[in-house]
């Protein structure tokens, strides 16, 4: 017989991996050359906006793979549950914080489906949907970074294409280097 409340004490192997993937899509967006070479703004929507970018890349690879749907809907919730947790560290009191994951949620979503678009019609469209999204708060426009992200970003769709839906629903990636070197 399998016990309904187990899953309180101990999550499940796709739990853990969803987790374990998640960790990484944050440390990926913590890259130090994100924020000094690349000049993404180091603040909490900064961060954010980088997480957003992260983990839109890897649900962009799982959403092909029917086989994926559950451990997808896991990582966007280790994603969510991240984020509620981070709020409340912050000091945002309970009856501030579903609210402000409801929009953070719709921010990512957002965001995501802007991705979407731009990588389907190439080009210009992505460097400019990075602007927006990585730079909105700064007077910003320059070639050669936004050039270098939008490149990083493909490089990472084409890199997380070639690594097995196995593996990744194991909880291991990796991203495309962020030089071209």
């Amino acid at each position: 017989m399998k016990w309904p409340f187990l899953n309180l004490f101990w999550p499940s192997a796709e739990d853990t991996a969803a987790r374990q993937l998640y960790r990484a899509t944050v440390a990926q967006a913590r890259q130090v050359k994100f924020y000094t070479d690349w000049r993404v703004p180091d603040s909490v929507t900064g961060r954010f906006d980088l997480i957003s970018l992260h983990g839109f890349l890897v649900l962009h690879r799982l959403k092909n793979d029917p086989t994926a749907a559950s451990f997808a809907q896991n990582y966007a919730g280790a994603l969510f549950e991240d984020m509620d947790r981070n709020l409340r560290e912050m000091g945002v009191g309970d009856l501030s914080v579903g609210k402000k994951i409801r929009r953070m949620a719709e921010g990512f979503f957002g965001r995501s489906a802007a991705y979407n678009k731009a990588l389907a019609e190439g080009g210009e469209p992505l460097t400019d949907v990075l602007e927006r999204n990585l730079y909105g708060v700064l007077e910003m426009r320059n070639e050669a970074i936004l050039d270098a992200v939008a490149s990083y970003v493909r490089r990472c769709v084409d890199h997380l294409a070639a690594q097995g839906v196995a593996d990744l629903t194991a909880g291991r990636i990796s991203f495309a280097p962020l030089s071209e070197d």
